[in-house]
């Protein structure tokens, strides 16, 4: 009997964001779980890398880098864009049946990434277009949110804000201080893994953490700060969506900042101290969520529960969360009966429905 050929799947990591390591760790997870006594003999991995410059790198670069060795190869022009739909012209993808891009961040996560894959008329893993640009913009996201009655917490959002402009911004921080209460959080609009993100306290903070914001993106956000609980639900599907677990997140800094999300002191809880009619409000609106902003494939919805008032708020959705060992999305979807070498398998089987 003829063995079936194995599919062979292109995995795109690095990048030129801020989140570059997360992105290659990421990667590790998952290059492993291709390779696994269930999976080894239905696909081969190639790796695509791009390193911090935007240049890329073929296989056997790229698995170097995987393996722990400095980015130190010569830069060689793999872009080199054509007239034809093969405009890598210096590396073969031609064997490539699906596409799986792990860049976190700008330009792998925003749909930038996403439009040049679709290029390729290949399939891919993750949202679209669309639904990843959304998912990047969180200010896009909330105002999509709040037309839906999505709850969510209040915040002002701050279109384009400029550096020099010092009038606009005093005007900003009284509309602020009207309009909401502390604690604040004032975040970037793009931009993951809590980078560029200041809790403030007092009005005279405001300006310099706009600041901080504006050298990310000069869309910002300010959200008022509420004493919480953080919980996530992972989402996988195209035409049917479906929720995992809900988890919830401990950890021993003020807020859940950049350090707290990679640190080994957190503590995970799988399934989360919580009701089965929250358990259900979170899952529906982490499909619903899904559903407003066209992201499909996987994704991870993040919420807070206020521990005063009970409610719920979405915080924002992930459409490429990380796939670290220490990530909240594999270990989602673990405790719902799904290991990673599974659920690997399953994004693929989903990247081709029609």
């Amino acid at each position: 009997m003829k063995e079936a050929r194995k599919q062979c799947i292109g995995i795109i990591f690095g990048g030129v964001s801020n989140e570059h390591d997360v992105s290659i760790a990421s990667t590790k997870s998952i290059y492993e779980a291709f390779n696994s006594n269930l999976n080894k003999q239905k696909y081969i991995v190639k790796l695509f890398y791009i390193n911090k410059n935007g240049s890329w790198f073929g296989n056997d670069h790229s698995l170097e880098i995987l393996n722990g060795h400095k980015d130190n190869y010569k830069e060689i022009n793999i872009l080199e864009i054509s007239y034809s739909v093969n405009f890598l012209e210096n590396i073969d993808f031609s064997d490539i049946d699906i596409w799986f891009p792990l860049i976190h961040g700008n330009s792998g996560e925003d749909g930038t990434l996403q439009g040049l894959l679709r290029l390729t008329q290949k399939p891919y893993v993750g949202s679209g277009i669309l639904g990843s640009t959304l998912g990047m913009d969180k200010l896009m996201m909330k105002l999509i949110f709040t037309h839906l009655k999505i709850p969510q917490v209040n915040y002002y959002p701050i279109n384009n804000y400029t550096q020099n402009n010092s009038k606009l911004l005093i005007e900003i921080c009284d509309e602020i201080i009207e309009k909401l209460s502390f604690p604040l959080f004032i975040k970037p609009s793009n931009s993951g893994s809590s980078l560029g993100i200041s809790k403030i306290n007092h009005r005279d903070e405001i300006s310099s953490a706009i600041k901080k914001a504006g050298e990310i993106d000069s869309r910002i956000i300010v959200e008022e700060g509420h004493i919480v609980r953080e919980l996530e639900c992972g989402i996988i599907g195209k035409s049917y969506l479906k929720s995992s677990k809900v988890g919830e997140i401990n950890y021993s800094s003020d807020w859940y900042d950049y350090e707290s999300k990679y640190s080994k002191k957190n503590q995970v809880i799988i399934p989360a101290d919580i009701d089965s009619n929250m358990e259900k409000i979170i899952k529906d609106l982490s499909i619903k969520g899904c559903k407003a902003l066209n992201i499909y494939g996987f994704a991870r919805a993040d919420f807070f529960l206020d521990m005063e008032t009970n409610n719920i708020y979405l915080n924002e959705i992930n459409t490429i969360p990380g796939f670290t060992h220490q990530s909240m999305f594999p270990m989602l979807w673990h405790a719902s009966g799904l290991g990673i070498d599974q659920l690997v398998a399953r994004l693929v089987d989903i990247a081709i429905e029609s």
